[in-house]
């Protein structure tokens, strides 16, 4: 399949084969729902999906790696070292770093504006410093740079039909649904790493706090505020999941069925944290392995006739 996308995207050079089929791997590794996905794309249009998703997650690893015993310092080093690579390889020069290599490659293809990853970088350097949001509105200053620049980056790869600033709005909330989404349901897990991403406002209107949470995840015991809690911005993330749906028409047909399966499945994510008792301070809940299966063969079926729309539209011209 890796050379089936390489040889559509027209990537014939060795080295960059070998850089995009890295981020492949990445992708197919950690991205479940979003690998799964990308797989609904035209073959063409996949390489570069893998490019951002394996830059995102490199500067992701070298902030969040549990494994790893780098201090802050050296991970602020690490990841100043990997922008510095980036600015390079985005004027022109040779690099190394598969990652770094691709997404270069992917952003003058496509015609993506640097300041997005720049802004991604800075929200990753947040994530060296900052442990907790005080107000909805601080975490949505953070989301910008972790997850609006996501949507906006995807932009040119998936195509519109309408010009890409009537999009750009609805694609930058989807990025942020969709981090809404693993705060939801990666309490527990964020608690390990010594942070908060539910505002403390938010948790505060419940009756919650941070040493509440920590305390539940230390103890393994359940409480009625942290529950109502969950569920509150579970409620919230529903709201930014209606602010991005209109925004699925806009783009192009071929990519529909792509983002309409990520729309589904992340949502999803949600019903599972629900299922499960709004337990995600104890354990991480997922979508049935049968559901992602179910959701992706309807994906193939709106593919299929995306795809006999746009040669029947081709003939007809």
């Amino acid at each position: 399949m890796t050379v089936r996308e390489l040889d559509a995207a027209g990537i014939t050079d060795p080295g960059l084969r070998v850089a995009y089929s890295r981020s492949r791997h990445l992708n197919a590794r950690y991205g479940r729902t979003y690998f799964l996905a990308t797989r609904l794309l035209p073959p063409e249009r996949r390489p570069a999906v893998h490019a951002l998703y394996g830059f995102a997650r490199r500067a992701d690893d070298i902030v969040d790696d549990l494994g790893d015993t780098a201090t802050t310092a050296e991970r602020s080093a690490a990841l100043r070292a990997l922008e510095e690579r980036l600015d390079a390889a985005l004027a022109g020069a040779p690099v190394s770093e598969p990652v770094v290599r691709a997404l270069a490659h992917t952003a003058d293809a496509y015609a993506i504006d640097p300041s997005l990853f720049r802004d991604f970088l800075v929200s990753m350097r947040a994530d060296l410093e900052v442990t907790d949001y005080a107000t909805y509105e601080d975490l949505r200053a953070y989301m910008h740079g972790s997850a609006a620049v996501i949507g906006l980056q995807m932009l040119p790869v998936l195509g519109t039909v309408v010009p890409r600033e009537e999009a750009a709005p609805h694609a930058a909330a989807l990025g942020v649904a969709f981090q809404l989404t693993n705060f939801v349901r990666d309490v527990g897990e964020d608690l390990d790493r010594g942070r908060v991403y539910l505002p403390a406002d938010l948790l505060a209107a419940h009756g919650a706090h941070r040493d509440l949470l920590l305390w539940s995840r230390r103890t393994g015991r359940r409480d009625r505020r942290i529950v109502s809690a969950l569920a509150a911005a579970a409620a919230l993330t529903r709201d930014v999941y209606r602010e991005a749906a209109p925004g699925l028409a806009m783009l192009d047909p071929v990519a529909r069925p792509c983002i309409g399966a990520a729309f589904v499945l992340y949502g999803e994510i949600l019903d599972a944290v629900r299922r499960d008792g709004w337990s995600s301070v104890h354990r991480r809940s997922a979508v049935p392995r049968r559901r992602r299966a179910a959701v992706a063969a309807a994906g193939v079926a709106r593919v299929t006739a995306a795809r006999v729309g746009a040669a029947m539209r081709r003939g007809a011209a």
